[in-house]
């Protein structure tokens, strides 16, 4: 009969086994290797990363290397030689007063149509949680066709709308023959009608979906609390679809800063003395209309470093906040 083991081994056995075994290198361990399959999901992004690299990353070489050269009609036809120019395009636009002009009016338009796309976006949003389930179609059937609509037809209809001599709204407001397309601010007023027209259903869809994941035991707490609607959006419903935000003002800052058949089609190429330029169309004029088609492409090239800039800075900011993107 053995003697009954002492309290002090008792615990030395119950913190070995919780411990494991031990281990040959004296407990340390060793790094984990690296799995073998580490590189199959490669593998299958390879042919959309060759896709997309054709697609995207040769024009935008060839968009950059006819910025550094004199190219126009001439060395198209094949009349005259081209020369390399290096960043004298680029010193010659940015020393042309028109184009800071234009990039201002590009800048203060696209924020303008941001602001609206996001705030009429999120606002329908919010209503479609809070209304049956036929409007909620209705309203949705709406959306989507507004969205699915070509930029060319939709603004060839509001240009309608809002024609001077036939258009409805004008008899609406009692305006009579007044020209909207006529002034510099009521011009570019219309063009941001039309934009957040064609461009809220993807925000209002979008964010919708992340409403309708958040739980409505959430939502229930903070309306017992007292909270109000516009309370429970700022304090609840945006800092849970912040990730969501980020994707679509990420989305509309590219697509308003880069519109191009609104304003041109609204405006008839810029409206009058070209009081309604953007940067992509004041491109095309240089490149098309002009034949300067090096200058077109550092317009081109400065459009995209700038969109570039913005979205890192942005992302930049919302990592320092411990945002997971």
């Amino acid at each position: 009969m053995t003697a009954p083991a002492s309290p002090q081994a008792v615990d030395r056995r119950r913190v070995r086994a919780v411990r494991g075994p031990s281990r040959p290198d004296g407990g340390r361990g060793t790094a984990p290797r690296r799995r073998a399959g580490s590189r199959t999901p490669w593998l299958y992004l390879a042919p959309a990363l060759v896709v997309l690299g054709g697609l995207l990353a040769y024009p935008i070489y060839q968009l950059g290397l006819i910025s550094l050269f004199h190219y126009t009609q001439a060395q198209v036809s094949g009349g005259e030689p081209t020369t390399f120019e290096g960043f004298g395009n680029y010193a010659g636009l940015f020393a042309d007063e028109q184009f800071w002009q234009v990039l201002l009016a590009t800048v203060l338009f696209a924020a303008a149509c941001v602001v609206c796309t996001l705030a009429v976006g999120c606002a329908l949003a919010v209503l479609l949680t809070r209304v049956r389930a036929v409007p909620r179609l209705a309203l949705m059937l709406a959306a989507l066709g507004a969205w699915a609509t070509p930029a060319i037809t939709g603004s060839t209809v509001w240009l309608f709308l809002f024609d001077a001599d036939f258009g409805p709204v004008n008899r609406v407001l009692g305006l009579g023959d007044h020209s909207w397309t006529y002034g510099r601010f009521s011009a570019f007023f219309l063009v941001l009608l039309e934009v957040v027209w064609c461009s809220f259903p993807f925000v209002m869809v979008t964010v919708y979906a992340g409403i309708r994941a958040v739980p409505a035991e959430v939502l229930e707490a903070a309306a017992l609390d007292g909270a109000s609607q516009w309370r429970i959006w700022r304090s609840v419903l945006a800092p849970m679809l912040r990730p969501i935000l980020v994707v679509v003002t990420i989305q509309s800052v590219i697509w308003d800063f880069k519109v191009f058949t609104q304003i041109y089609v609204m405006t008839n190429g810029g409206g009058i003395a070209g009081q309604n330029l953007v940067l992509n169309v004041y491109a095309y004029q240089q490149a098309f209309a002009s034949s300067q088609y090096s200058l077109g492409a550092a317009i081109g090239v400065v459009m995209l470093l700038i969109l570039l800039a913005v979205t890192l800075v942005y992302l930049r900011l919302l990592r320092r906040q411990g945002e997971e993107l």
